[in-house]
């Protein structure tokens, strides 16, 4: 399995305005522009240790999932969550050759935590010995930083706070998260259990 982020979140997506606010910082200096490049370093930083824990993308944004087998016949959990449109779904046979799967004959069940891609009538499309699947989809809780669940927002900014406060600080008792980000966090984690085949 190989997922790869295909789009990144825009900059005006992200809340630095408001971390300034969070982190009690002075405006109006002439390295504010400076300033805001290393704020959002570090935003981007909190939201990707949010999302590795918790397997929720937080702005929304395109991936590629590549597979070169289906759990199931009849569907197929996505690794990640929450999952809005598939875009594309591709079969590519050993030699790379790429087939267009027609959209009737699969859909999207939404979940907040295990959304699936499913078969209508049957089966999903068949992949050949060698060969792979790509399913391409867009995952997030919307474009803009408000469209997070409130407790999700403020966990990813208290992280980027945290890695700003001890940004000078090189050891590896400080790498974890802190207590009230993981406490904010702790409900959108997933439990797979039998490594998903379950799911």
């Amino acid at each position: 399995m190989m997922l790869i982020e295909q789009t990144s979140v825009p900059a005006s997506a992200l809340p630095v305005d408001q971390f300034k606010d969070h982190l009690r910082l002075g405006t109006g200096f002439a390295d504010d522009a400076v300033q805001d490049a290393v704020l959002e370093n570090y935003l981007r930083s909190a939201m990707a240790a949010v999302e590795a824990r918790t397997g929720k993308i937080l702005v929304s944004r395109q991936f590629m999932w590549s597979l070169t087998a289906w759990r199931s016949l009849s569907q197929q959990a996505f690794p990640i969550a929450p999952v809005s449109a598939i875009s594309a779904v591709t079969l590519l046979d050993r030699l790379d050759v790429a087939t267009v799967i027609d959209p009737t004959e699969y859909k999207l069940q939404k979940d907040d935590h295990r959304p699936k891609i499913l078969s209508i009538g049957g089966c999903l499309p068949g992949i050949t010995i060698g060969g792979s699947v790509e399913i391409v989809f867009t995952a997030g809780y919307g474009s803009t930083w408000g469209d997070l669940p409130a407790d999700l927002g403020h966990a990813a900014m208290l992280l980027a706070a945290h890695y700003y406060e001890n940004r000078h600080i090189n050891t590896l008792q400080d790498a974890g998260m802190p207590l009230g980000v993981t406490t904010l966090i702790e409900r959108y984690r997933t439990v797979r259990i039998l490594g998903g085949a379950g799911q």
